[in-house]
């Protein structure tokens, strides 16, 4: 008993010691701006649009909260409303690679997603970002050698 009790506590002490080495990514905030920690759950929200890029050779997948899946329901913004208030999307953006075996059917090679590059997100909230008509972004670098993200700058994409 004594020995599994040992052997527990040395896999428990192991998972927390490489839990905490690598970064949080919900501690990530940009300057004056989103946080990743806003977006808490985004893995789990439902999603809007894939999209595959072949002149940037980047996979994106659209996914938005409860907020703003109903507002999609309900036709906006084709009928002509705004986004409500505390709508929110992550735009999360891979590598693509390609599978020759899958474990289904194909006659061509698959795309799947590779090593994962950005998250990108937005908020709906009117008075903290009214000077971007009531929209904050943020986008986040991820660094795959370090497991850690690191807010995108306009050195990493200057403007026009």
């Amino acid at each position: 008993m004594k020995k599994q009790i040992l052997i527990g506590g040395v896999t428990l002490s192991v998972l927390v010691a490489l839990g905490l080495a690598a970064q949080d990514k919900y501690s990530v905030k940009v300057p004056n701006g989103l946080a990743f920690s806003e977006f808490r759950g985004y893995e789990d929200w439902h999603v809007v649009a894939p999209s595959l890029t072949d002149a940037q050779n980047i996979m994106r997948v659209i996914v938005a909260n409860p907020v703003m899946m109903k507002a999609y329901r309900e036709g906006i913004p084709a009928i002509g409303k705004p986004f409500p208030e505390g709508s929110k999307v992550a735009k999360i953006e891979w590598e693509p690679k390609r599978i020759t075996a899958a474990p289904f059917s194909v006659t061509a090679p698959d795309t799947v997603p590779g090593l994962l590059v950005k998250v990108a997100l937005t908020e709906k909230d009117s008075s903290r970002f009214a000077d971007a008509h009531g929209w904050g972004y943020a986008e986040f670098k991820y660094d795959a050698a370090s497991d850690t993200f690191v807010p995108e700058t306009l050195a990493d994409k200057p403007p026009l």
